[in-house]
């Protein structure tokens, strides 16, 4: 189930896959000085990551932001990367960001010193410098638009990828549906009674936008049509459940 090798990444790095994260979510967790807010639609990341937040003026976040102790971060953010199909454990990582608070044309203007990224494989601690420099996915802002069409209007081909999974990983699944994809490849989720494992299926070449995320899926079917025919355990749940 590992990835393959290749002459590029097949997967993205750390630092671009938190750049990843804030630049999908639509909300975030700000804590400072003991004050928590939740804010929907109010943030935006700068290219050299810098967040940027809309907040009232006189509301208390700008009060609490500039009240943190000298040399001690002035905030906390925290991001949710939540998979749009729906399955369970639908949290794929979190990213958490310290740093102090400036103002910007009226908005709250942070700069990380310290960021998270937290997976099921565990945390790790980025660089702020590797943060900074690292851009986003460029399919992160259509993923989810992506994934869920794949999901709903395409469970036929989702089955047929599953050809390129080794027989050995689909032992008592149930359900395979599509987790995430970036411009490295597509992620599988293979659903059991009791637990869940997750399966990667690298592109051959990384896809900079839609158009060549489309041929790269075309090949990856192409390549599941040309697999070995082989008894495949999802199916052969499905047939005993049918009966």
């Amino acid at each position: 189930m590992g990835d393959h090798t290749h002459g590029w990444a097949a997967a993205p790095g750390a630092a671009e896959r938190a750049r990843s994260v804030l630049a999908a979510a639509w909300s975030c967790t700000v804590t400072a000085e003991g004050t928590r807010e939740e804010l929907v639609g109010a943030h935006t990341v700068t290219d050299d990551g810098r967040i940027l937040l809309d907040v009232p003026e006189d509301g208390a976040l700008h009060a609490a932001a500039f009240c943190a102790p000298r040399g001690e971060p002035s905030a906390v953010l925290e991001f949710a990367d939540v998979a749009p199909v729906p399955v369970r454990e639908r949290v794929r990582a979190r990213v958490w960001l310290a740093g102090w608070f400036s103002t910007e044309d009226g908005r709250l203007a942070l700069r990380p010193t310290r960021v998270v990224l937290r997976r099921p494989s565990g945390a790790l601690l980025l660089g702020p410098d590797d943060f900074a420099a690292a851009a986003p996915d460029p399919l992160a802002g259509a993923e989810a638009r992506l994934l869920t069409h794949l999901a709903d209007c395409h469970a036929d081909a989702v089955d047929r990828l599953t050809r390129l999974v080794d027989p050995a990983s689909l032992q008592g699944a149930v359900r395979v549906r599509p987790l995430a994809v970036d411009r490295h490849g597509l992620t599988l989720r293979i659903e059991r009674a009791r637990t869940d494992g997750d399966v990667r299926l690298p592109f051959h070449a990384p896809a900079d936008d839609v158009a060549q995320l489309t041929e790269r899926m075309h090949v990856l079917l192409s390549q599941a049509a040309s697999a070995a025919t082989c008894p495949r355990p999802l199916q052969r749940q499905r047939a005993d459940g049918d009966g």
